[in-house]
């Protein structure tokens, strides 16, 4: 401040005061502060300026951490794309197991039956063959269920959370207010973050009640799934959890855990989206 009123008192006299005819102490005195205030000021202007930039990009990339982000980021991609391959697997091996196995079955009962004389025989490869068939189309719908569920595509992520919450062998209160559909991938993940959710709390949780929470709001699909049992679930132990909280990062989503020992748990899971 002391520097800007000297400036500005020897600008103003320089500019409206002196007079350039005349050989002055004030003259030479006002020049030289002038001039020295000037270059204070130029030298100072750079820290200054560079600070005053940094202030509102520290303000508005705060909360961001974009090293940390970018690590997030890549590690959630990663553990989806290794579960993307693991999954991929599961079906392979499921169909070669089931569903090819069987059909190979059949072949070998129809082409006995094709040779046998025995019309007692034929019938009953035939009756033989046509059962195989039917567990074969059995392990067929439930690879496709597994893959996306028809109740999804029939009844939305509202019916099938219930469709979901029906088959728990224990009373799950059901309370969804859901205004619209989300992206069929949101949708989804949802749907599956949810049944993985209630098939931890069948297997684990040891409780006597569960509940379900879906809920809408400025532009985030809020899904809360909580029970009575044991707790002491955790995030870090892998498992259930962790599967959720990779199924939901590809959609910038986030999962809360809260699970002291003895109870209650709440898995509180947040997606990002926009509804139709």
């Amino acid at each position: 401040m002391v520097v800007l009123w000297a400036m500005v008192a020897a600008l103003d006299y320089v500019f409206l005061r002196m007079r350039p005819a005349e050989t002055s102490v004030w003259n030479t005195f006002a020049l030289s502060v002038a001039t020295v205030a000037i270059a204070v000021v130029v030298v100072l202007a750079v820290p200054v300026l560079r600070r005053g930039q940094a202030l509102p990009v520290r303000y508005l990339l705060a909360g961001l951490g974009p090293r940390e982000r970018i690590r997030e980021l890549a590690a959630s991609r990663a553990a989806v794309v290794d579960a993307r391959a693991a999954e991929l697997r599961r079906i392979e091996r499921d169909l070669h197991d089931g569903a090819q196995a069987k059909l190979v079955a059949i072949r070998m009962q129809l082409g006995l039956a094709r040779g046998a004389r025995d019309v007692e025989e034929v019938r009953a490869m035939i009756d033989e063959a046509r059962e195989v068939a039917g567990e074969a189309l059995a392990e067929l719908r439930d690879l496709v269920r597994g893959i996306h569920p028809p109740v999804l595509a029939d009844r939305g992520l509202a019916g099938a959370i219930e469709a979901s919450a029906l088959l728990c062998p224990m009373p799950v209160e059901v309370d969804i207010d859901l205004p619209g559909r989300p992206q069929p991938p949101v949708e989804s993940a949802v749907y599956f973050a949810a049944a993985e959710a209630l098939t931890n709390v069948a297997k684990h949780s040891g409780a006597s009640r569960a509940w379900v929470r879906l809920r809408y709001g400025g532009g985030v699909l809020r899904l809360v799934v909580g029970d009575d049992g044991r707790g002491g679930v955790r995030r870090d132990a892998g498992g259930g959890v962790r599967g959720i909280a990779d199924r939901l990062s590809v959609f910038d989503g986030s999962l809360v855990v809260s699970s002291p020992e003895g109870g209650p748990t709440v898995l509180t899971m947040e997606v990002p989206c926009v509804l139709s």
